[in-house]
């Protein structure tokens, strides 16, 4: 005979029951049951732990941060609801720093300053915390381990400060809190002996109300991040001076998450920080192949690198405005990460290019709205509350600021053609973004920059299937901010990238030619920019006509570059013969013949008749102020050069008075730091002491000197020559004839 069954069971179908019992449809034969029942587990005695403290990280180092949180609770002490935040984005070391602060706390053998009870729980999810929360409850109050909302629950109420009950000195640690929703119902109650301490990557005002103090965690400096790595690197090979590990750190943006991946790596691979580097600026590399595979992974981290965002991402994404997130964070991966005009993300064209990528299934296909301005600026407020960006719209020039780390991670992400996609709609943002008066430098500047971002970035989408406006917008802005010398370069390798990409031939190479020759003369070589035009001339007649607007205007330049080379005569003979041609195809209104006319009265005047310069400049003024306006930029020009004439041809008076008149305009049309601006200023110093008012021309020149110094630098040729100005002019004040 065989061993007796217990148990059989035969024919059953489906079936269910509750927790503990048993459900059978068929035919059930008991033999012999034993039912074990385990009542209530025990109070564990204090102190005691529920959870794992993560253990220190390898070359953990105290964090400015540490202190602050310790000050924090130090001071907090007695206070109806005591709770600290620590908030920043994946990577920085909050769960480092909170570990840090409960390993000291629950170590701390003193009356006063012991705890009794110490819960670390993960809270990356709602079921993990009650979870959590239900163990404690279990180990500290006999809880039922098989209802778990309700054992959670009764561990809050048995955290509560009771008159009758000795008073427990706890430290709650909530590590990673995805989001204050999930602790609606489950925060520790007010203690004025427990303490709660939350790390999260939300900045949601929820987070910081009812008592609750925020503490940022930030990246390391540029101190902290060398003395990391002084340690962490363990090959001696790959130690290097602190200068080789400034740079590597600032590659790595000082993030720490980065900086231990990047040692590990290194001390596996045996490379040295400057191969390493290397390897990191490769953008034909992701940042998946520059950290260490998942199971050589330091710290008990995770994720690699590049996965670190992708939950906060995917969350963003999912909040309102639904499924625009992940869009905007992907334009702004492409741009400055240390500050993007909030114009670039929320112009028509960045708000086009939303609306075409709005992530799938966040808006119903019968409801494909179009993306509005407001939508754009609370997707950006939503990436900020998840810090993967600082959204700071107080600061419009940059008022997005996204990790260096954080944007290669999620342009790498992006297919080939969704790159290409992003990188023209960037390009067209930041075209539409450009005003086309720059009254402002630190716009400009922030332009600029978004600008070389991008390019750098790019690859081919800027030159598919032409070369973007944004590339000739950006050199023009570097030139005309009066910076000639690096606009001359910019245009030289756009020309060599042009005629490699496309041909000697194509159009966007003419013009990038045609650039490089004004910049060229504006730098100080004005006979290689003479030189320049007139070798563009016959190919710009060859591909486009003789009567092409870009030929005509070619032929002007041309004129224009010789004049300044040195030969006023064969420049007024050239404008002559050009102006009928001008009249005839374009017609007087148009801004080519405008310019013409210009010029013609400016070489007359350099050929020795002022007289003449003075009459033609009136009749110019007096025509672009009925055509365009008084304010136009072409009339402020032709007024400042008919003020000009005027003082050569011994008018002083009347000139001071015409550039006096001059200034204020061109301060409020074109902005105090335009480079016209400082012309007009520079003029008006300069003829005040020439009408005997040397003073006055010291006053100009100090005060155009602080400005060019501020915006041009110390340095900068124009800066030296208003340095030698004033001096002049100092020196005639001091000893006057």
């Amino acid at each position: 005979m065989g061993a007796e069954r217990a148990v059989e069971v035969r024919d059953t179908g489906d079936a269910s029951a509750g927790s503990g019992g048993i459900a059978n449809t068929g035919y059930l034969e008991i033999g012999t049951v034993t039912v074990q029942q385990r009542g209530p587990q025990e109070p564990a005695p204090w102190p005691h732990q529920i959870g794992v403290i993560p253990p220190p990280a390898r070359s953990f180092r105290p964090r400015a941060e540490a202190d602050r949180l310790r000050a924090a609770i130090d001071d907090g002490g007695g206070q109806a609801v005591l709770c600290q935040v620590l908030t920043g984005m994946g990577g920085v070391g909050k769960t480092q720093l909170a570990a840090d602060y409960a390993r000291t706390a629950w170590n701390n053998t003193s009356d006063t300053g012991g705890l009794d009870v110490l819960v670390w729980a993960n809270a990356g999810t709602r079921d993990a915390l009650i979870s959590a929360y239900a163990q404690a409850a279990v180990e500290l109050c006999r809880a039922d381990r098989h209802d778990l909302e309700e054992a959670a629950q009764r561990f809050l109420a048995w955290l509560t400060p009771k008159a009758a009950a000795p008073p427990c000195r706890w430290l709650i640690v909530l590590d990673d809190l995805t989001t204050p929703a999930d602790l609606r119902g489950l925060r520790p109650p007010p203690s004025p002996t427990g303490c709660t301490l939350i790390t999260t990557r939300c900045r949601d005002d929820a987070l910081g109300t009812d008592g609750r103090h925020t503490i940022p965690v930030g990246l390391f400096d540029e101190a902290e991040a060398v003395a990391y790595l002084t340690t962490a690197l363990t090959e001696p090979d790959a130690r290097q001076s602190p200068g080789e590990l400034a740079a590597l750190a600032s590659g790595l943006g000082h993030l720490p998450l980065a900086l231990s991946q990047a040692a590990t790596y290194i001390n596996d691979t045996r490379k040295s920080v400057t191969a390493y580097r290397a390897l990191l600026a490769d953008r034909t590399r992701t940042l998946a192949k520059a950290v260490p595979e998942q199971d050589a992974l330091p710290d008990d981290q995770p994720e690699p690198l590049a996965a670190a965002w992708s939950l906060s991402i995917d969350r963003a994404d999912a909040l309102r405005p639904a499924g625009l997130a992940r869009p905007v964070l992907q334009l702004s991966a492409l741009l400055a990460p240390d500050g993007i005009p909030h114009t670039v993300l929320t112009n028509q064209l960045a708000l086009d290019y939303l609306t075409r990528h709005r992530t799938p299934g966040a808006q119903a296909p019968e409801e494909p709205s179009p993306v509005q301005a407001d939508e754009a600026e609370l997707a950006l407020t939503v990436l900020h509350r998840l810090s993967l960006i600082d959204y700071v719209p107080a600061t419009p020039y940059q008022a997005v600021r996204v990790h260096q780390l954080v944007q290669r991670a999620t342009s790498e992400a992006l297919s080939p053609d969704q790159h290409r996609q992003t990188s023209q709609s960037a390009a067209d943002a930041l075209t539409a973004a450009w005003p086309d008066m720059e009254r402002d430098t630190a716009l400009a500047q922030a332009l600029r920059a978004n600008t070389a971002a991008l390019a750098a970035c790019a690859d081919e989408a800027l030159y598919h299937p032409d070369a973007h406006e944004v590339l000739y917008r950006n050199g023009r802005s570097i030139g005309e901010s009066g910076q000639a010398t690096a606009a001359r370069a910019y245009f030289d390798h756009l020309v060599a990238t042009t005629t490699r990409r496309f041909s000697p031939d194509h159009p966007d190479t003419l013009d990038a030619r045609h650039h490089l020759a004004r910049w060229r003369g504006e730098a100080g070589d004005p006979a290689g920019a003479a030189q320049g035009f007139a070798a563009l001339v016959p190919d710009r007649i060859r591909i486009l006509g003789r009567d092409h607007p870009d030929t005509l205007m070619t032929r002007l330049n041309q004129h224009r570059w010789h004049g300044e080379a040195g030969d006023p005569a064969a420049a007024a003979e050239g404008f002559a013969a050009l102006l009928p041609d001008l009249l005839r195809r374009l017609g007087p209104g148009h801004s080519h013949t405008r310019a013409a006319r210009h010029n013609l009265a400016y070489w007359q005047g350099r050929m020795g008749e002022p007289g003449k310069a003075v009459t033609s400049f009136a009749e110019l003024a007096r025509d672009l102020t009925s055509a365009l306006g008084h304010d136009d930029p072409q009339t402020l020009a032709v007024r400042h050069n008919h003020a000009y004439w005027l003082a050569e041809a011994g008018e002083l008076d009347g000139a001071v008075a015409a550039f006096t008149e001059l200034v204020p305009d061109r301060i409020r049309v074109l902005g105090p730091d335009s480079p016209h601006t400082f012309a007009t200023r520079h003029n008006l110093a300069h003829w005040k002491g020439r009408a005997g008012d040397p003073q006055g021309a010291v006053t100009g020149f100090a005060e155009l000197l602080q400005d060019r110094i501020r915006v041009l630098g110390p340095d900068h040729p124009l800066t030296r020559s208003t340095e030698a100005d004033l001096a002049y002019w100092q020196n005639q004040a001091n000893h006057p004839r």
